[in-house]
């Protein structure tokens, strides 16, 4: 690919985008609520946009597109699984707001910190979430770094792409708060569903139509269309793969703090429905994509690099691969701005803010921001060791987030879950799932994340009946919420 068609590409991308989150900015943001949810006055439109970019991550034309390249089929099964989890919304989504609402909760651990009645709680909650969302970040800035250097042949550095990655997510944070950074996700999510389902549709046609398509994956590779198929989506494998997916929606906080957004409940309906349609669309085109790079450029020994390598090849105009490039990148600095501005606010909100006692929104604010850059370079740092370790604690990120379901859920339904309770279901199972990554280990067979949520639920659970619930404040907070959805109806 020439590489000055690739700095054209990714010049007029930042522009625009750049130009967005300025005229994103409305008024001043003076407090966590507007810096950070953006006054919780978003639109259905825009939230469906946004949350569609910070949910789908460069995973989907990399990853997905890469597992399907590698398993068949079974990738399509386990991202779909993924998207009905995201139904998890129209029932814990209300509640969320609700209580936002009500309370002013800026981060999920603060909503959870509140439910129990425990500073702990919020601490140890954000304090987890960072340690497995900042090599997640490091992760998709690998892949921008991967991607450049991968489609210009080396010309552009690896440092070079993760750099870019990182300035722009600096900036879209810092422009307009979040406000700036749905914006702009806004477009990266139209950039990655155009850009993407336009070439895929081309790969088809140059592949000889969808008829043609699938008779040569028919006739040529049957076992890509069934499963196991090859052998790699063994039953106990999906299960480990597709459990902690299952939860992501209100697991991972980049995503939950969402719904405290909407400015209203219409409006969080329009978001769910226009996310759903979103994700069922690009599902189909990033497994279509991996059939494609399947068929083109069998035997690759590293799934992963199917997506660089067909969109150097021959087989795409440039011009088209620009555009999915330009896609792939949106697609990772729409996930990378959002976790900064996710992580900065849970710093600033839980952990600094509940250690140094009597601190003012305004004083917490500016915490906030300072800490931005903080955890995009500490992300930078990760990024450039290219280190295993990396990848391991990103296959673990979702594994090691998913042990706060059970509390989330006691928090709404459960009256007698204590902070106890809490901590030892959250502390004691993300340090195992750490332990089994870190060790490849898969006890009988089962997958890190399926352990760490068994044994969350029991100690949750357990440790609820032999310690003390904040009885007064359960009743108000799950009572006040059963009130409002019934005025609803």
């Amino acid at each position: 690919m020439n590489v000055s068609l690739i700095w054209w590409g990714l010049g007029i991308y930042i522009a625009v985008s750049v130009f967005i989150a300025f005229l994103s900015r409305t008024g001043k943001q003076t407090n966590m609520g507007a810096y950070f949810l953006g006054d919780r006055k978003m639109g259905g439109f825009v939230s469906a946009l946004s949350y569609s970019a910070t949910t789908y991550s460069a995973f989907m034309l990399v990853g997905l597109a890469g597992l399907t390249y590698r398993g068949g089929v079974g990738a399509l099964g386990f991202e779909l699984i993924y998207l009905m989890g995201v139904s998890l919304i129209a029932f814990f989504g209300p509640r969320f707001w609700i209580v936002g609402k009500k309370y002013g909760y800026i981060t999920p651990s603060e909503m959870i910190g509140d439910r129990y009645q425990s500073k702990a709680v919020a601490i140890a909650i954000a304090i987890s979430n960072c340690l497995f969302l900042i090599p997640y970040s490091a992760v998709q800035l690998a892949g921008v770094g991967y991607l450049l250097q991968g489609v210009s042949n080396q010309q552009i550095s690896f440092s070079t792409g993760v750099i870019i990655a990182v300035i722009l997510a600096i900036v879209f944070a810092y422009i307009a708060g979040m406000r700036s950074v749905a914006w702009t996700d806004s477009l990266q999510s139209l950039f990655m569903i155009i850009g993407s389902t336009l070439v895929v549709l081309f790969l088809i046609h140059e592949l000889g139509g969808f008829t043609g398509f699938f008779q040569q994956l028919e006739t040529s590779h049957p076992e890509m269309l069934a499963v196991p198929g090859n052998g790699y989506f063994s039953f106990l494998t999906f299960i480990g793969l597709t459990i902690p997916w299952f939860f992501f929606s209100i697991s991972n906080p980049q995503v939950s703090q969402r719904l405290f957004m909407p400015a209203s409940l219409k409006s969080m309906r329009h978001m769910l429905l226009g996310f759903m349609i979103f994700g069922l669309i690009y599902t189909f085109v990033s497994i279509f994509w991996g059939y494609s790079a399947f068929l083109l450029e069998p035997g690759l020994d590293n799934p992963d690099l199917a997506t660089p390598v067909v969109l150097s090849s021959s087989a795409i105009p440039p011009v088209l691969a620009v555009i999915v490039m330009v896609g792939i990148i949106a697609a990772a600095v729409s996930t990378i701005d959002s976790i900064l501005l996710t992580l900065s606010s849970m710093f600033a909100k839980d952990v600094y803010g509940n250690i140094r006692k009597n601190t003012t929104d305004r004083v917490q604010l500016k915490i906030g921001k300072f800490i931005i850059p903080v955890i995009a370079l500490l992300a930078y740092l990760f990024a450039e060791l290219q280190l295993d370790l990396i990848a391991v604690l990103s296959v673990a990120s979702s594994a090691g987030l998913i042990v706060v379901v059970p509390a989330i859920i006691g928090a709404f339904f459960w009256k007698r879950g204590t902070a106890a309770a809490v901590l030892a279901s959250t502390i004691i199972p993300g340090a195992l799932v750490l332990i089994l990554e870190l060790l490849q280990a898969k006890p009988f067979g089962l997958a890190s994340g399926l352990w760490g949520l068994i044994l969350s639920i029991l100690l949750f659970i357990f440790v609820s009946l032999f310690t003390n619930a904040p009885t007064q404040k359960a009743n108000e907070f799950i009572d006040y919420i059963k009130k409002n959805l019934q005025n609803k109806k």
